[in-house]
């Protein structure tokens, strides 16, 4: 276990909520990531061109009953024009008869930590590079900056905004480390808890630390750490790694 010191740690009744709030939430995400259009039943992502005018309906031509069609939107890295796309989902895709589980650190209370949260211009935005865009940034809104001080390191943590939740998207030494303290090469994804009574406090409770969706799906596109979200340390919380039967790989 992480060796901390109180400058961190939540109070305890923070961590004692975290704590008796887990195995519920542990119990959830293995159910969700298999749902009909969790993680694991995303089998395509299509960009469409410009003059395309292909409707998710008519993208579920020819394919079984299984499968449901979304939209989404985005800007195109080279143009800034918006771009239209179509996701395709499997209820009873591969990944899902594949999926044993998803591996996770027993419960550490030493990385529940109360932070600062200091807001900042909505206009304010931060470059993330995405894990399929080949080097290529896409700005994010920032609403402001998450602080705290731990065994004498500060650190000033960039969430961005995903659909009015704060998103972290963070690095650390255990990434694509072999061995039991290794997680997701690519970095992990935490929701922030913003307090209602005090709106300048955040919870961070690395236990629900969780494998980003790009580890379910060679589809999607998901964020990279920039360099201030990158921890020197191992942070010996949360999920590790997603598991298939039988060696089957997701991309």
């Amino acid at each position: 276990m992480t060796d901390t010191t109180s400058e961190t740690r939540a109070p305890a009744s923070i961590v004692d909520t975290a704590r008796a709030g887990y195995p519920q939430w542990r119990a959830w995400r293995l159910e969700s990531v298999a749902a009909p259009t969790g993680n694991l039943s995303l089998i395509e992502t299509r960009w469409l061109a410009a003059e395309d005018e292909t409707t998710p309906d008519a993208a579920l031509a020819g394919l079984p009953a299984s499968v449901v069609a979304t939209s989404l939107q985005r800007r195109n890295l080279d143009t800034g024009e918006p771009e239209r796309g179509i996701r395709l989902w499997d209820a009873d895709a591969p990944a899902i008869h594949a999926f044993e589980t998803i591996t996770a650190f027993p419960f550490n209370p030493d990385w529940v930590i109360e932070a600062d949260f200091t807001p900042v211009s909505t206009e304010r935005t931060v470059p993330f590079e995405h894990i399929r865009d080949n080097g290529g940034t896409r700005d994010l809104v920032v609403p402001g900056d998450i602080t705290f001080t731990r065994d004498g390191v500060d650190y000033s943590l960039s969430a961005f905004d995903d659909d009015g939740t704060l998103l972290l998207v963070f690095g650390d030494a255990s990434n694509g480390a072999d061995g039991l303290q290794g997680t997701y090469a690519s970095g992990r994804f935490l929701f922030v808890h913003r307090s209602g009574d005090d709106p300048g406090r955040v919870v961070l409770d690395f236990n629900r630390a969780f494998v980003p969706p790009c580890g379910f799906s060679g589809q999607y596109n998901c964020p990279l750490p920039p360099r201030n979200n990158r921890f020197g340390l191992v942070v010996d919380a949360g999920e590790k790694h997603v598991v298939f039967r039988d060696g089957w790989e997701p991309h």
